[in-house]
């Protein structure tokens, strides 16, 4: 097997100095945040994957569960993230085979200047499509916190129903808090102003299990026939979990901030955080599915009436979460519009000047802003990113790559990496044509809050 050819190539490289190896300024802002306090140990660098897989995409997974019935997802949860553990390995085993340190490194290594143009472009579009979907979240939770704190006022005034209301909050939030924090150079300060995000996620877990038994029967929804076993929408679904499982732009800097790095000790790492990741992800799955049925919405959150102050504490404790998350996911599509525009020029750019950087910010900060204030439709924005680029960073260019670089195989050997890239185009396609159909049919309002 390949792993061992690579382990042994570990031991080799130790005596060896290392060839200096070129970064892209997407690979810089990802190390810096992902190692901004030196070398860890596992248990940090289990949290830093742990962190980078339970991401917002959670709570569209009950969404995910009711598309393709009760039976099939969790068999779906169990196979992706075990192909979720397999290509996040094999990451390292490319970087091995290559002799780059990351994973923009070695796609540019395997299919040469084609490749690095569609590492860039899939990372990206994850972090812009993840953009869209952090503004979504931030009108499903913080407008109906603060209306119902404000609850007689907003009956009483039209003004301060025009300033609580969904749209009006989404711009005066992203221009007024994550836009400025966009325009910082240094990643690092906002990957600090993060850390609250697995316990955004474990109070959102807690509230699912517990709280939503507990809400009143006709917000509920029952489950009968297909709904227990298999409905046909199964590659919206698998689209759903992949966005919220995909953490592989991350993999090589979690790699590099362990302590003493080693396959051994990276897949250590690898296994539980998939396993945990499974587990948190099928629970909300299965929980918020038995509870609210057919009526599940893309975001789970969206379920639970919006004069309920348990859910709301949530909502507060998320929606900040997606404020502060927002400008790193845009820090990492700024970079990347950087070095496509050193491609296209064919020269170093270095830092943008201010006049740039500020004007790509903004734009970068409003695009997904605008989007947001026409749906609050989370399911099919995470379905349409987890086709698409997910799908990219996390079955096609992985097993890709290693079939680029290891042609001297036997076809048998290969036959893995081959299927594993035909999942991914078909998960590309089928997906994307299956949520733009049902988003066209779907009432807008079906997703927004109770």
């Amino acid at each position: 097997m390949a792993l061992d050819t690579v382990e042994q190539q570990e031991q080799r490289e130790q005596l060896v100095v290392a060839e200096p190896d070129s970064r892209t300024d997407v690979d810089n802002d990802l190390h810096l945040m992902m190692t901004e306090h030196g070398k860890s140990d596992l248990q940090a660098a289990f949290f830093n994957m742990s962190n980078s897989i339970l991401g917002a995409g959670v709570v569209g997974i009950p969404r995910a569960f009711r598309n393709s019935g009760l039976l099939t997802s969790l068999i779906l949860m169990v196979v992706l993230a075990v192909l979720n553990d397999w290509t996040l390995r094999l990451i390292i085993v490319n970087t091995k085979l290559s002799g780059a340190k990351t994973y923009t490194a070695f796609v540019s290594h395997a299919l040469g200047d084609l490749g690095k143009v569609a590492i860039l472009l899939a990372q990206g579009l994850f972090g812009f499509g993840g953009n869209i979907g952090f503004a979504v979240i931030i009108g499903d939770t913080i407008p109906h916190v603060l209306r119902s704190l404000f609850s007689s006022q907003v009956a009483s005034s039209s003004a301060v129903d025009f300033l609580l209301s969904r749209n009006t909050l989404i711009v005066i939030c992203i221009t007024c808090v994550s836009f400025p924090l966009s325009l910082t150079r240094d990643i690092s300060k906002l990957a600090k102003a993060s850390g609250i995000a697995l316990a955004s996620m474990s109070v959102i877990l807690s509230i699912v299990v517990f709280r939503g038994p507990a809400m009143d029967d006709d917000l509920k929804g029952s489950i009968s026939g297909s709904g227990w076993f298999f409905k046909p929408n199964i590659f919206q679904s698998i689209s759903v979990i992949s966005f919220a499982l995909v953490c592989h732009h991350n993999t090589t800097f979690i790699y590099d901030s362990i302590r003493k790095p080693t396959l051994d000790r990276f897949n250590r790492v690898t296994h539980i955080a998939c396993v945990l990741s499974g587990v948190v992800c099928s629970v909300m799955g299965v929980c918020g599915y038995l509870t609210f049925g057919p009526k599940t919405k893309g975001n789970i959150l969206n379920n639970f009436p919006s004069d309920d102050w348990v859910v709301n504490i949530a909502r507060l404790c998320f929606g900040l979460n997606m404020l502060t998350t927002y400008p790193l996911e845009l820090f990492v599509v700024r970079a990347v519009v950087r070095d496509l525009m050193e491609i296209y020029e064919k020269r170093e750019i270095g830092n943008l000047g201010t006049k740039y950087h500020v004007i790509i910010t903004a734009v970068l900060a409003a695009v997904p802003m605008v989007v947001a204030l026409f749906t609050c439709n989370l399911g099919a924005v995470l379905e349409l990113v987890g086709a698409t680029s997910a799908s990219l960073l996390a079955f096609i260019l992985p097993p890709l790559c290693y079939l680029k670089m290891t042609k001297q195989k036997p076809l048998l050997q290969r036959l893995p990496y081959y299927a594993c890239v035909v999942f991914g185009f078909c998960i590309m396609f089928l997906s994307s044509t299956q949520t733009i159909i049902s988003a066209l049919n779907d009432s807008g309002d079906d997703h927004c809050v109770a």
